[in-house]
C-alpha cells in the first residue's frame, strides 16, 4: 500500500461544486444524497443512512473546517517540531515521513464535539451559536501514518515536558494542546492516508493528527508545526471554544469553561430523520461510540415498550464505534425508536444532557420518529419472506 499511496495524486483536482463557488469552500463533492450542507459552505455532515459498511467512505466523511480548505503542495511542505519541551528543533519533509519511519494503520472514529447541536437546542428550547449539526458529524476511517511519538523522539523530549500542540496551516491556524502522555500513546498518529488512499485535501493533506477517542478538534488537519511545551498551553481552542461552559441558560451567567477531551457514550440509528418503513419484519441498524472507552452494551425500545438488548455485531475497541442491530416486526402507524448505549465504565446515555453554553457533547437518548406505511394490497405486493433492512445505499 505504501508505494500506491506515495505515488497517488497528492493534492487531487476540484470537481463540480454542489453549491455556488462564492459560498462553497471545500474541495470534494458533497452531493445531497450523501452529505448534508450545514449552510456554512465549510461544514458538511454525513447522512447516517448512507454509510455502507463499518468504515465511512471518504466521499461521505463529514467535513469540519474553521476556514476554507487550504491547497498545500507536499513538495514544498515541511513539519517543524520545536518548543522548550524538546532538546532540539527538528524538521521533516513529506518524503521523510513516508521513508524514514515505520508506517502504522489504526481504525479510529472522529466525532465533532458539537455533533447533534441542533437536537440539543430542541431539547432545551434554545438556540446555540456554532455549526448546527444534526447527527452526522461523526465518521470512522482507517488512518495510516507515523506514530507521533516516533517523530518526537528525534527532537529529544525533555523530562519536564508536559504538553504537545499541533498547529494547522489553515487561515486561522487551528491548534489544540494535549498532555504528553496522550501524544505518546501508540494510537496517536500523524496520518498521511485515509482508507488506503493519500489523505484528501478536506481531511488534512499533507498530514493530520488523529487523537484517539478525543473530540474531533484535537485531530488537527494540515499540520505544519508541533510545539512541545514545559507549561500548560492556553489557546482559543481550549479556553474560548471546545470547552464546557455551565451556568443558567435563562440568565446567561456562565461558569469557567472546562476543556473537552474524551467524547461521551452515544448512539445513532442508521435511518433518515424522520424515517419511512414498510410494515413487517425489518432489521434496524445503527452505531454507538464511547470515545476513549469501550461500548459495553446497546439497548433499544419501541414506543412505550420494554428495553431489549440489541446485537452488537462488531469488535468492541476503545476509540472506535460499534455497529448494532435488532429485528422489528413493524406495524403500520407512527412509532418512536429509542436507543441507549452503555460504556465499560457503566455510563449510560441520559434522558437529557445538562445544558452548556456552547451546545457541546449532546448524548441524550433520542426519540427517532418512524412512520410505517399501511401494507399494500396482496395482489400488488411482491413475494418474499425475508427481513427487510433499513440500510440502503
Amino acid at each position: 500500500m505504501e508505494d500506491r499511496l506515495r505515488h497517488g495524486a497528492a493534492s487531487g483536482t476540484p470537481r463540480t461544486a454542489a453549491a455556488p463557488p462564492a459560498t462553497r469552500q471545500v474541495v470534494k463533492p458533497t452531493p445531497a444524497d450523501l452529505m448534508e450542507d450545514t449552510g456554512t459552505g465549510l461544514n458538511y455532515e454525513t447522512r447516517p443512512d448512507r454509510i455502507p459498511g463499518f468504515l465511512t467512505p471518504v466521499d461521505r466523511f463529514f467535513v469540519r473546517n474553521h476556514a476554507p480548505t487550504p491547497r498545500i503542495d507536499p513538495a514544498a511542505w515541511s513539519l517543524l517540531i520545536e518548543g522548550d519541551g524538546v532538546r532540539r528543533s527538528v524538521s521533516y519533509t513529506y518524503d521523510d515521513l513516508w521513508r524514514r519511519f515505520p508506517l502504522v494503520s489504526v481504525v479510529r472514529t472522529i466525532e465533532c464535539a458539537g455533533n447533534r447541536r441542533r437536537l440539543f437546542g430542541a431539547e432545551h428550547g434554545c438556540g446555540f451559536e456554532g455549526v448546527s449539526w444534526e447527527r452526522g458529524a461523526i465518521g470512522t476511517a482507517e488512518w495510516t501514518g507515523v506514530r507521533l511519538r516516533d517523530l518526537l523522539e528525534a527532537a529529544g523530549v525533555t523530562d519536564d515536558a508536559c504538553e504537545v500542540m499541533p498547529e494547522g496551516l489553515d487561515e486561522v491556524r487551528a491548534r489544540r494542546p494535549m498532555p504528553l502522555a496522550k501524544a505518546l500513546a501508540p494510537d496517536t498518529l500523524l496520518a498521511l492516508a485515509m482508507n488506503g488512499e493519500v489523505l484528501p485535501a478536506d481531511h488534512g493533506h499533507p498530514a493530520r493528527v488523529v487523537v484517539s477517542g478525543w473530540l474531533g478538534a484535537a485531530s488537527i488537519k494540515w499540520v505544519g508545526r508541533i510545539e512541545v511545551s514545559t507549561r500548560r498551553l492556553r489557546v482559543p481552542w481550549n479556553t474560548d471554544d471546545y470547552v464546557l461552559i455551565a451556568g443558567d441558560p435563562l440568565t446567561g451567567r456562565p461558569a469557567p469553561g472546562v476543556p473537552i477531551t474524551g467524547i461521551p457514550v452515544a448512539s445513532l440509528v442508521e435511518l433518515p430523520w424522520p424515517a419511512q418503513l414498510s410494515p413487517g419484519r425489518n432489521i434496524v441498524r445503527g452505531r454507538a461510540f464511547a470515545g476513549e472507552h469501550l461500548v459495553d452494551a446497546v439497548h433499544y425500545r419501541v414506543d412505550d415498550g420494554p428495553w431489549h438488548a440489541a446485537d452488537v455485531d462488531t469488535r468492541r475497541e476503545p476509540g472506535v464505534w460499534v455497529r448494532w442491530q435488532f429485528r422489528w416486526d413493524a406495524q403500520p402507524g407512527d412509532h418512536v425508536i429509542r436507543v441507549r448505549a452503555t460504556d465499560d465504565q457503566g455510563r449510560t446515555q441520559p434522558e437529557q444532557t445538562p445544558w452548556n453554553a456552547l451546545g457541546y457533547c449532546h448524548h441524550s437518548v433520542l426519540a427517532h420518529p418512524v412512520h410505517v406505511a399501511e401494507p399494500r394490497p396482496r395482489s400488488s405486493a411482491r413475494a418474499g419472506t425475508g427481513a427487510r433492512t433499513t440500510h440502503s445505499v
